[in-house]
């Protein structure tokens, strides 16, 4: 576990951009956080670290999964409008979870059932007006 402060939205992306150094194909790292802790800006530099422009980033409120093609695909979900798991499954989240990308899961606990074993959680909380502690875990 470890534990970091940022103080600005951009040392939040920079922040991701190293993390994204770290990852592999077929990770799935969960974004944990109440709206407004951090997670989009989170993706927008773990994307920038795998060589994407970041205003590509947007959530994905009302499509569910927004696609990256980059050096290795990054797949952003956000479950926050699942009301059920069933419709995770139906809309084929689960060849995503299993596949050769890299999976940035916001509101994860609405498919836990779903994810991966191994996946991976960065916990957000706001501890300031633009202070976030991250926790990955």
């Amino acid at each position: 576990m470890k534990t970091v402060l940022s103080s600005t939205p951009e040392e939040t992306i920079q922040i991701a951009k190293e993390y994204a150094k770290t990852v592999n194909p077929g990770d799935v790292i969960c974004l944990e956080g109440n709206l407004g802790a951090g997670k989009t800006q989170f993706v927008r530099g773990f994307v920038q670290g795998l060589g994407l422009a970041g205003d590509v980033v947007s959530s994905p409120t009302f499509t569910i999964i927004n696609e990256y093609d980059g050096e290795l695909p990054v797949y952003h979900f956000d479950c926050y409008r699942l009301e059920h798991v069933e419709e995770a499954v139906e809309i084929g989240s689960e060849e995503y979870l299993y596949g050769d990308g890299v999976c940035l899961i916001e509101w994860p606990d609405r498919i836990s059932e779903l994810l991966p074993p191994s996946s991976k959680h960065v916990t957000f909380s706001i501890i300031g007006k633009t202070e976030r502690e991250i926790i990955f875990h």
